[in-house]
């Protein structure tokens, strides 16, 4: 158990589309970017940029998933 659940459970949480979103554009950024160095290509610097524009692009996808993920109990809100 880890801090009180149990271990089998996957919770995205409520915005699983930024989660997804997100996964894809590390996934999709991360091949272009392998793509670019590995591959003997005349356009690899091409691969190399866009690659990691679309990983520093999901970087907000990932910020919003978690932001709009935080609970904050009732009595910390101070209404």
């Amino acid at each position: 158990m880890l801090l009180g659940r149990p271990w089998g459970r996957c919770h995205p949480g409520r915005c699983a589309l930024f989660l997804g979103v997100a996964l894809l554009l590390d996934a999709v950024g991360l091949v272009l970017l392998l793509l670019g160095i590995f591959a003997p290509l005349d356009f690899w610097d091409f691969l190399v940029y866009t690659g990691s524009l679309i990983l520093a692009f999901s970087l907000l996808f990932w910020t919003i998933w978690y932001s709009l993920n935080i609970e904050v109990p009732l009595e910390g809100l101070d209404l």
